[in-house]
């Protein structure tokens, strides 16, 4: 694993912003339970399901990455032992990998370390545009919403004096880095893109490392998803900027399931299996909001080097996401465009990156609507 270098600053200077090499994989987690059914009441995992226990499907293992994130609590709470997702699975063997931001799961998607993995809209693009369309499929979404900029008020006074600011995000070309850049772009901002030297200046940190960096004066505030913009607020910080503010009806995607082409050609019954659990875990989350907390909050304290949120940050910061199954096809397109203004992204053609045939199919058998906006990105 490659070490990560954090900036070593002190508020009130100003220095020159340097990139922040991120670690390939934060950690993993040994293959967890599947199958099981504790029989609890309010158990997430569906009761009297065919699948559980049983053989396995066409693949014996399938590997799945996401975040230790609530924008995941979709897979954190699906891929507990007995959740929705692992229970769906039946026999076939479960191994996961949490990753601290997206590019890191794309080129393990692209290595062949992944089969699936929850990820957010714009390493889904790069991950398409890198592999000329030929390396992924978004099958599923997850979440809407749950990215804030928030701010130390003594270092930054509002959205009007960011000049200057040192502004942290998970890392290089992830969602909220490609939403801060072209933030920073439309208000008349230069910053570089690589650097993330210029008129803002913007640091590329871990999730798990940007509290510190903020206790510790090395960046004025952070544009990331939650808890860790719960996690600021708790800690001083201002939120400055809602990100659904920026998009119509306040709905955006910031999680949805992407699925390795290769992966989904072979093993179409796999990935219909996990949607399936997508789509009851994200039922299950919505009636039963308070239990989806505490289950969130007990499996990310089982993590490795984990541990258990307050109320403080817990609270606000589940409050923050809405979990749907739409992967609101329409702001992918749009992230896309902010990534070329940002300039992260040169003009690519994005129509295939879109199966929707699987998630209507389970949608139906569920009794509920189709998707039917694909922004014109489905497979044709």
């Amino acid at each position: 694993m490659t070490a990560s270098r954090t900036p070593v600053l002190r508020r009130p200077r100003r220095l020159r912003a340097t990139a922040v090499v991120l670690p390939l994989l934060l950690t993993a987690v040994a293959a967890c339970g599947y199958g099981s059914d504790s029989g609890n009441e309010g158990d997430p995992a569906p009761s009297g399901d065919e699948s559980a226990g049983g053989e396995a499907l066409s693949a014996d293992e399938v590997s799945i990455g996401y975040f230790a994130n609530i924008t995941h609590a979709t897979a954190v709470v699906g891929l507990q032992d007995g959740g929705p997702i692992t229970e769906q699975l039946g026999g076939t063997e479960v191994t996961t990998q949490i990753f601290n931001a997206g590019p890191s799961a794309i080129e393990a998607l692209n290595s062949g370390d992944l089969d699936l993995t929850f990820i957010g809209p714009n390493p889904a693009i790069n991950g398409w545009a890198q592999s000329g369309g030929e390396s992924l499929r978004v099958v599923s979404g997850a979440a809407s919403g749950g990215a804030s900029l928030v701010a130390d008020p003594e270092a930054v006074s509002g959205l009007d004096d960011l000049a200057g600011a040192r502004i942290a995000t998970p890392q290089l070309g992830n969602t909220q880095d490609v939403a801060l850049l072209n933030y920073l772009a439309e208000e008349g901002y230069e910053v570089d893109a690589q650097d993330g030297t210029g008129d803002v200046e913007v640091f590329r940190i871990p999730n798990a490392e940007i509290p510190a960096a903020f206790d510790n004066g090395d960046i004025d505030g952070a544009w990331v998803p939650e808890p860790t913009a719960a996690n600021l607020v708790s800690r001083g910080a201002e939120t400055l900027l809602d990100e659904g503010e920026l998009w119509e009806d306040g709905r955006f995607v910031v999680t949805h399931l992407i699925a390795s082409q290769d992966f989904l050609a072979e093993h179409e019954d796999v990935v219909e299996a996990v949607v399936r659990g997508v789509v009851r875990t994200n039922a299950w989350i919505n009636e039963n909001r308070d239990e989806a907390k505490e289950r969130f909050n007990s499996e990310l304290a089982s993590l490795p080097g984990g541990s258990e949120l307050p109320p403080e940050i817990l609270d606000p910061a589940f409050e923050n996401v809405e979990f749907l199954d739409d992967p609101l096809a329409a702001t992918l397109r749009t992230g896309a465009e902010h990534a070329v203004t940002a300039g992260l992204l040169e003009e690519t053609d994005l129509t295939g990156i879109y199966d929707l045939s699987i998630l209507n199919r389970v949608l139906a058998e569920e009794g509920l609507p189709e998707i039917t906006d694909d922004a014109g990105l489905g497979v044709e």
